[in-house]
């Protein structure tokens, strides 16, 4: 990332390529958007709240880049300190998403809590695509960008959205439970999310092609389990959304 900022202050670099950037990053982020909106096709959420919810994803990558910038200075040792930055993301995803859906009257049924942190997460992962195709691009290297762009696909995105959309999996279960319980299961899901980050990420430095492999396999395995838990409180958001129709017919 850091990259990116020195090609934003280089006057060579060509705008034309920023916006390609752009465009790589967010079509990853947008086909995975579309798989999970129509998960929720019987009751969809107002496309402006999911709009504002991809933007606040989006604008949680500017801070998270001085303080992992910071947390560099302070923390040498590499195995320390890439928790601590994985925390800084999980955390940032998690409070742009709360912000602009917690007290939201659309917020009215369990399966919105995980709907909605997928949104935020997948507007980060837009933009830090982005930032990651920015360099490839810019020199010219269409091999490494395609490649760069399949990864992130695969990977990196898929990966956003199911670390930050456990946390909406948990808050989902916890609906009809009491503001205490409601907090531990957000520290469970996002002490989760900041373990499965950093092991995948672990696993990518490390760069062993086996490894990379068997952590791919592990990330798609998770991702069935959060696909079952959004059906889960599919089901539970049934009764609510029933009687919400009783009540518009009498």
């Amino acid at each position: 990332m850091e990259k990116f900022t020195e090609l934003l202050i280089n006057s060579s670099y060509d705008p034309t390529k920023l916006i390609l950037s752009l465009v790589g990053g967010f079509i990853p982020a947008m086909l995975w958007l579309m798989f999970w909106l129509r998960e929720d096709k019987e009751r969809p959420e107002p496309k402006g709240l999911i709009f504002l919810t991809l933007l606040a994803g989006m604008i949680a990558v500017i801070p998270v880049l001085p303080l992992q910038r910071l947390a560099s200075q302070y923390i040498t040792d590499q195995n320390n300190l890439l928790p601590v930055l994985v925390a800084i993301e999980e955390v940032m995803k998690f409070s742009a998403v709360s912000i602009i859906i917690f007290r939201n009257k659309f917020l009215d049924e369990p399966v919105d809590y995980a709907l909605y942190f997928i949104v935020g997460a997948l507007g980060f992962a837009t933009l830090e695509n982005a930032l990651f195709l920015t360099y490839p691009i810019n020199i010219g290297d269409t091999t490494v960008s395609v490649l760069t762009g399949n990864l992130r696909f695969l990977g990196a995105t898929l990966l956003h959205a199911m670390t930050t959309g456990f946390v909406g999996c948990m808050l989902g279960l916890a609906f009809f439970k009491s503001n205490k319980m409601k907090l531990l299961y957000i520290l469970g899901g996002l002490t989760v999310g900041i373990v499965l980050h950093t092991t995948f990420n672990f696993f990518i430095i490390k760069n062993n092609g086996g490894d990379v492999l068997t952590v791919f396999g592990f990330l798609w395995v998770f991702a069935v389990i959060i696909m079952l838990l959004f059906e889960k409180l599919r089901r539970m958001s049934e009764p609510l959304y029933i009687t919400d129709r009783a009540s518009i017919i009498v």
